[in-house]
């Protein structure tokens, strides 16, 4: 599933595997994503989880499009973003631009150590290994 060169996470995304996670509610399929100035980003399309510890590493959110034409994915770091309290959506820590100005991810390509480190360079956190 990844591509690239040098060390890389045991990642892998949550659609395509019966693996459960240690924690249920890292589980953020589906929620809608918002920025830091209340406007809507798009929604959670998938997680990738590390194999190993069963945690949620990376988002996939969809933003943009109509009826799925023209809809633009991103990888966001879990750790950009934050839960409501009720749950029910996700703040990143960035405004809109941030986000659909980061690297973009294709789905139909998969995760690529390539792209993981440039998506974690952009948020500015180290490639974890």
């Amino acid at each position: 599933m990844q591509e690239g060169t040098g060390p890389q996470p045991n990642l892998v995304n949550l659609n395509e595997t019966d693996l459960y996670l240690e924690e249920p509610w890292q589980d953020l399929r589906g929620l809608d994503v918002y920025d830091t100035n209340n406007d809507q980003i798009g929604s959670v399309e998938d997680v990738y989880v590390d194999r190993k510890q069963r945690e949620a590493r990376l988002l996939v959110v969809s933003a943009g499009g109509l009826l799925g034409v023209g809809k633009k994915y991103f990888l966001v770091p879990v750790q950009e973003v934050k839960r409501d309290l009720e749950g029910e959506r996700l703040t990143v820590e960035h405004p809109k631009e941030k986000v659909t100005q980061s690297p973009e991810f294709n789905p139909d390509e998969g995760l690529k150590a390539d792209l993981q480190r440039a998506v974690y360079a952009y948020y500015g956190h180290s490639y974890p290994t």
